[in-house]
């Protein structure tokens, strides 16, 4: 009765570790709407703050604001900015070893103090005092490696400010789900920002992101299919062949 029980425990415990059983039969459900949770672990105190920041000395319009009397752009916390993700990187690395050795020895005892004849007699028939030691050894060695990757995201994202650290830096996150047919597409950002990198359009791009932490995938049929199943994926990382 124990077989039986444990056999159906590991039997449903990749339903349990991949998906549940109602997301397998009606498809994957979208997270609710809310405040973001926690993206990536942060370990920088956060301190509130939510004063307006100080007009620019003999001016009455603060630096990047598009109203005369009002800041647009994201300051506090809970305020929402756009954050544009333009990724177009590349990487091609290739390497290759090669080396070989070949060594040879032969030795031969032709004179030795007159036991050489002696030897004879010892020693199993047919040996030669001038070919008396004789070795070869060849070893050879091929290694190639090459790496070819390229990555491209065109994506735009609002994000919500979090967090403001001591220094006035503002921490966002933010995440976006799309559901198509079984298939939900999810994209979620988070890092550091300064207040004068973001635009007056309220815009700020990923390469000026701290600590940026963009996640792009997806779960459904379509990802269950893509995806290595986990006993193979277990036997491939720790198979020492």
């Amino acid at each position: 009765m124990r077989l039986r029980l444990a056999a159906a425990l590991l039997l449903i415990a990749p339903l349990g570790a991949c998906s549940t059983v109602r997301e397998a039969v009606r498809g994957p459900e979208l997270a609710p709407v809310g405040y973001p949770a926690a993206l990536a672990p942060m370990d920088q105190k956060i301190l509130a703050r939510d004063t307006p920041q100080p007009a620019s000395a003999n001016s009455l319009w603060r630096v990047g604001a598009r109203t005369f009397f009002n800041d647009q752009r994201a300051s506090k916390i809970g305020d929402i900015l756009t954050v544009q993700i333009d990724i177009d990187d590349s990487a091609k690395t290739t390497n290759s070893t090669s080396s070989s050795r070949t060594s040879g020895v032969t030795a031969g005892i032709p004179h030795l103090l007159g036991l050489e004849s002696s030897l004879g007699k010892i020693l199993p028939g047919g040996f030669d005092p001038a070919n008396a030691l004789s070795t070869n050894s060849k070893t050879t060695s091929d290694g190639a490696g090459a790496v070819n990757r390229a990555e491209k995201i065109s994506l735009t994202i609002a994000a919500v400010v979090s967090g403001v650290l001591p220094n006035g830096n503002l921490v966002i996150q933010g995440t976006q789900e799309v559901r198509t047919n079984t298939e939900v597409r999810q994209l979620t950002v988070a890092g550091i920002v300064r207040p004068e990198d973001i635009s007056s359009s309220n815009t700020i791009k990923h390469t000026q992101i701290a600590e940026a932490r963009i996640n792009y995938g997806g779960r459904g049929d379509i990802s269950r299919v893509q995806k290595t199943p986990a006993g193979q994926s277990l036997i491939e990382r720790f198979s020492p062949f």
